[in-house]
């Protein structure tokens, strides 16, 4: 079929959704930042079709069925809890009236955003949610995030308060680990790839393009980055996860929930359960195929413990030259925190050592940003801050107190005195000289900043800063204790967008495929309102007629007419038809199968 597409979203409607989401969602969105607010877009329900309807429907309740057997327990009376139906695509409205009883929202997102930023959602306790839904062809499973994925899978887990602090703090500790500029070209390309492989109407040469660019930036990425490793943690239990033990495990992952392909062959003995351990942070994954293992854990409690062992090896944490490396290495924005509490936001370019390898000295390149508990300090944005920062770390020769730690009394006996020459020699050689203009603290004395005239900093035969480079801005410290990504206070530093341009795309449909929709709204209407079940047989006449290859909508006219036990002709008939199809489309052998034994199942029940 040759239907044409569009973007689904442009601009001015992402900003007019957002406008009404903030009003209509509940206030866990409120408190989203800006930066965060960005990636919303709305859940515009009328560009759900008849045919995603029935797919929505048949997923859920193949996995009603299944996955009360496979599941973690927690995972049926979370669809409820969450507000997740079967019948219907779950609108976000409603979702969120019931998410903020457990202090959780959800927001419509397009696709897959960056990875930090879907950390960072996790940490606000948000849910994101692709607003999309697969496409028929992808029923079983999607190369790209729907809504079947994102409300069907991760929203009911959610309902689990100890999982729920899982996801939390993950989101929490993730979003503040480094990428690399591989990283995000490995996003994009994957992003682009689900894109086209989602789009019907997608040719086979834009596909094995989209897959060649995937594999070429997959075979360069060089060493794993923060991101990428804790990414793969994410993977190996956020979306692929089992619980219990390798032998007797349950279902909790949101990939394996949603997947009423995996979700069964996951279970079976070729796929190696593994015991979860903190190496599961170099296990890589691909997410275009089934996966060939997969880790347990024996409960949500061992998670967190694993993920804080993990989060001991980032620079969050670590903080220190090792920190100050990786925040190097990334070329992107971090923020290096001093003992004193003062935090340096930019683009990290060196880390100078003395002989020993401790780090003595940092120094940032561009735009800079000084905040303290996430606040920028006034006067400290990346305009005054426009060229880069350097300051020492350490100890002042001659004392064992941190300079941070001296009151006023030992900082006049000193000779650290506002308006007077002042020489500062740290332990590690660097030397501070100038005219101290003033020293900036906050309540209780603590020390952040000296500000110099007239300043020369060196070290050795090195001139770190020359008195014609102007006012010397010097952070007080005796050492980096955190190093994390990202600036410290986001929103005054306000960094370069990167939501994605190219966005999902949306299907106009041509009249052949609005006629079939047509069929479809019409037996959803008689099913929902149990209306004039005698066009029932008229439908499937020109479903064996027109549309020889549609498979479910005979599956939902089979499963009305034997519930209501009218025309058992036709309901043989479209049994037998449906038997025949199975061998003329052996793609959709299993569907068929799983479509008629859930609706003979039910009807012995009910009997």
């Amino acid at each position: 079929m040759n239907a044409m597409y569009k973007p689904k979203f442009n601009k001015l409607a992402q900003e007019n959704a957002r406008d009404r989401l903030m009003i209509e969602y509940n206030e866990v969105i409120d408190k989203l930042p800006p930066h965060l607010k960005q990636f919303i877009v709305d859940q515009d329900y009328s560009h759900y079709t008849p045919i995603d309807q029935a797919v929505w429907r048949y997923v859920m309740r193949q996995n009603y069925c299944y996955l009360s057997k496979v599941a973690h327990g927690s995972y049926v009376e979370g669809l409820q809890k969450t507000g997740i139906g079967i019948d219907h695509i779950s609108q976000m409205y409603g979702m969120n009236r019931i998410l903020k009883e457990i202090g959780w929202a959800a927001v419509a997102v397009d696709g897959f955003i960056p990875p930090s930023a879907f950390m960072e959602f996790q940490a606000y306790k948000i849910l994101v949610i692709a607003a999309d839904i697969r496409q028929l062809e992808h029923i079983q499973y999607t190369p790209a995030p729907d809504i079947i994925h994102e409300a069907a899978g991760h929203a009911p887990i959610i309902a689990d308060p100890e999982y729920a602090e899982y996801l939390r703090l993950f989101g929490e500790i993730g979003s503040k680990a480094f990428s690399s500029a591989q990283d995000y070209d490995l996003y994009e390309a994957v992003r682009h790839l689900s894109i086209i492989k989602e789009f019907p109407n997608a040719t086979a040469e834009e596909i094995a393009e989209a897959e060649q660019r995937l594999e070429q930036v997959s075979a360069n990425m060089g060493e794993p980055s923060e991101m990428a490793r804790i990414r793969n943690l994410h993977w190996w239990t956020v979306e692929y996860g089992l619980i219990g033990k390798p032998e007797d495990c349950k279902i909790y992952g949101a990939g394996l929930l949603s997947s009423i392909g995996e979700s069964v062959s996951c279970m079976q003995p070729d796929v190696k359960k593994i015991p979860y351990t903190i190496a599961a942070a170099d296990t890589s994954f691909d997410i275009t195929k089934q996966q060939p293992q997969l880790f347990v854990t024996p409960s949500f409690k061992q998670l967190v413990e694993v993920l804080e062992d993990f989060a001991e090896s980032l620079a969050l944490r670590r903080g220190g030259l090792y920190g100050l490396e990786v925040a190097i290495k990334s070329k992107n924005v971090g923020t290096a925190v001093y003992s004193s509490g003062l935090q340096v936001s930019g683009v990290f370019d060196e880390a100078i050592t003395d002989k020993n390898n401790n780090l003595i000295y940092i120094h940032t390149t561009g735009p800079t940003s000084l905040a303290y508990k996430n606040k920028e300090l006034d006067g400290h944005g990346k305009v005054y801050h426009a060229e880069g920062f350097g300051s020492p770390v350490g100890k002042l020769k001659g004392t064992n107190k941190p300079l941070e730690q001296l009151t006023e009394v030992e900082l006049v006996m000193m000779g650290i005195v506002n308006g007077l020459p002042c020489h500062l020699e740290f332990e590690s050689g660097v030397v501070v000289d100038g005219v101290l203009r003033e020293k900036e603290q906050v309540s209780g004395g603590k020390s952040l900043i000296f500000v110099f005239d007239d300043c020369t900093v060196t070290y050795g035969d090195r001139l770190l800063y020359d008195p014609d480079w102007g006012t010397y801005d010097m952070a007080v410290g005796e050492s980096i204790v955190s190093v994390f990504s990202g600036a410290a206070d986001v929103e005054a530093y306000k960094p370069t967008s990167r939501v994605p341009h190219e966005l999902t795309k949306k299907i106009v449909y041509t009249p052949e495929q609005l006629r079939l929709q047509k069929l479809y709204g019409q037996v959803r209407e008689i099913r929902d309102t149990k209306g004039d079940y005698n066009a029932l047989p008229g439908v499937f006449s020109i479903l064996k007629t027109d549309f020889t290859n549609d498979w479910l909508l005979c599956v939902e006219l089979y499963e009305i007419l034997k519930d209501s036990n009218l025309y058992p002709n036709q309901t043989a008939e479209i049994k037998a038809y449906l038997e025949e199809m199975k061998t003329r489309k052996p793609e959709y052998k299993k569907l068929i199968e799983d479509g008629i034994r859930l609706t003979d199942e039910l009807e012995l029940t009910h009997s």
